[in-house]
């Protein structure tokens, strides 16, 4: 069973910047497509950025040019950097596992999911 752990939320004013990591076990980090959800309240889970196990990347329309998702080979982690933050990404934010390596932004192609942590933009 795939363990990630998310951290580096927190809050910060509009046009900030907050940097997330996921950290995954080597073996799902070599195999997996690994990937950033996000949640607002009352929302569904939506695709944010994903990398697959051959560093492929895929972003959502919302954060192109904003967001940038790398992999930190050395450390087994995923990084999330977010600029120009902007309060509509409120959100809890989720790292997950594919096993098919897929790569896609559908929450239901992810198997495995972190706990999520909360990133709040002020106006």
């Amino acid at each position: 069973q795939a363990r990630l752990v998310e951290s580096g939320g927190g809050s910060v004013q509009a046009g900030g910047s907050l940097r997330l990591s996921c950290t995954a076990s080597a073996s799902d980090y070599r195999r997996y497509s690994l990937a950033w959800f996000r949640a607002a309240p009352g929302e569904e889970k939506e695709g944010v950025a994903s990398n697959d196990r051959d560093g492929t990347t895929n972003y959502a329309d919302s954060v192109k040019g904003r967001f940038t998702i790398s992999k930190d080979s050395a450390k087994n982690t995923l990084d999330l950097q977010m600029n120009s933050l902007k309060p509509e990404d409120t959100a809890v934010y989720y790292c997950a596992a594919d096993f098919l390596n897929r790569g896609s932004l559908y929450r239901w192609h992810y198997n495995y999911w972190g706990q999520g942590t909360q990133v709040t933009v002020s106006s």
